[in-house]
């Protein structure tokens, strides 16, 4: 059963309002709402588990700001950490002793880096990891996947071209071709394509970057077995493993994605999930690579406002609740019984419709297909069926990310009665788009 639309009214004022500041009205794209019927929404506070928009409509939130926050909204020890740090200035330019509690909280506890440097955003993390491995290698070509989002700096932001193997072509104005002439773009999941890059960039490849868990053109998921090819081709040819780790860092676990394989990279890169949501990003690795980054090595790198305590602060809280005991098994219990259960009803109507999860994240397709594992597997014609999905949820007070291509979060704080109701709201809604001539 259909039910009445939302009432978006002061949202569409400040849509209006916004664009006449902002191109398209906003600071980031995909908020634009364009993938979606509808006004963005403009959103005023955030709690728990849920968020409210300008006209005084509540939703379950599953976008979690995307991703970062695992706890909820406004987490109490989070809230209380940061305003205590707050009442004693918010940046300074200089060190403080929350950057090394942090980091020793971060590297304590996990295998795969020995030393890291905070930066302000997943992108500057990336960005920063990628001229650490041309310095450190002595190589200029980097090689990434179709289908993996590495932030907007411009070296990455390149697509494929055709053929197997290509040189990336700009998927943005204003990125020089010559940016994108060092960029090397191969599908997922192609084995034979990624030696044909090696074979033609014979010691000329100084990084492959990948995301371990592809989350930000669906849930591309990859097989160990995959990821451990990639290892080991790379280290047969002098050549850096960088692990994206921006979404899924400490979402599939505390050591995040390498981790949760077992397979170690030379470089891991993480987002604001370690500053409890706020404007933060890292990278990491060894002792030996980390030493050729300045002032200790020529690699140079800078930020006024990396390691602000502000968002130290809130990291260290996050982090110290990631590392309750049960915390991750209560997660994926709690993840796996939902998505269960979703199956179980699409899988008794005989609906073309799969969920896809591994952590605390998933993905909702319109597909028969059992694995999704590279960008060319999603069908952009069933994103209209996405659109009235989403559509629908909205108006039953649940909140996804506005595109059909962006993956879902849940978070500690969804609570049994939480994900209840947002069930049956996917229930009517996949019963809607499905009988509809979508």
């Amino acid at each position: 059963m259909q039910v009445k639309d939302i009432d978006r009214t002061r949202s569409a004022e400040l849509y209006e309002k916004a664009k006449t500041y902002f191109p398209g009205g906003v600071n980031s794209p995909v908020r634009a709402f364009k993938s979606v019927y509808g006004t963005p929404l403009f959103i005023e506070k955030g709690d728990g588990s849920h968020i409210w928009d300008a006209d005084g409509n509540e939703f379950i939130d599953f976008c979690c700001s995307w991703g970062p926050l695992i706890l909820g909204h406004n987490h109490p020890a989070v809230r209380e950490k940061v305003i205590e740090v707050m009442q004693k200035g918010m940046s300074f330019g200089a060190p403080t002793a929350l950057e090394s509690e942090l980091a020793e909280l971060i590297l304590s506890n996990n295998r795969f880096i020995e030393k890291i440097r905070f930066v302000s955003s997943g992108t500057e993390a990336v960005m920063s990891a990628i001229r650490l491995a041309r310095g450190y290698t002595k190589r200029d070509k980097v090689l990434k996947f179709e289908g993996c989002y590495h932030g907007h700096s411009d070296s990455l932001l390149v697509k494929a071209g055709s053929g197997l193997v290509t040189f990336g072509e700009t998927s943005s104005a204003g990125v020089p071709k010559a940016f994108a002439d060092e960029t090397v773009v191969v599908s997922l999941n192609d084995k034979k394509a990624l030696q044909e890059a090696f074979e033609e960039f014979k010691g000329q490849i100084a990084a492959v970057i990948i995301e371990p868990v592809p989350a930000n053109n669906g849930l591309l998921l990859q097989s160990k077995e995959y990821l451990q090819y990639l290892r080991d081709i790379c280290t047969q040819n002098s050549t850096m493993l960088i692990f994206d780790e921006v979404i899924s860092g400490f979402r599939v676990g505390f050591e995040g994605a390498a981790g949760y394989y077992g397979i170690e990279p030379d470089i891991i890169t993480y987002g604001k999930i370690i500053g409890g949501g706020l404007p933060v990003g890292a990278y990491g690795a060894s002792a030996d690579v980390m030493s050729h980054i300045s002032p200790e090595g020529s690699v140079y790198q800078a930020g006024t406002l990396s390691g602000n305590p502000v968002a130290m602060a809130a990291g260290i809280a996050q982090l110290s609740e990631l590392l309750k005991p049960g915390f991750y098994e209560d997660m994926q219990a709690k993840t796996q019984s939902f998505v269960n259960d979703i199956q179980n009803f699409v899988a008794e109507r005989n609906y073309q419709f799969k969920v896809f999860t591994i952590g605390s994240v998933f993905w909702f397709a319109f597909t028969d297909q059992e694995s999704v594992s590279r960008a060319e597997d999603i069908d952009p014609a069933s994103m209209a069926k996405f659109k009235l999905m989403h559509h629908e949820l909205i108006n039953r007070g649940i909140y996804l990310g506005p595109s059909g291509y962006e993956v879902g979060f849940i978070s500690a704080a969804h609570t049994k009665a939480d994900l209840e109701k947002t069930k049956t709201a996917i229930f009517d809604s996949i019963d809607i788009v499905f009988k509809s001539s979508v």
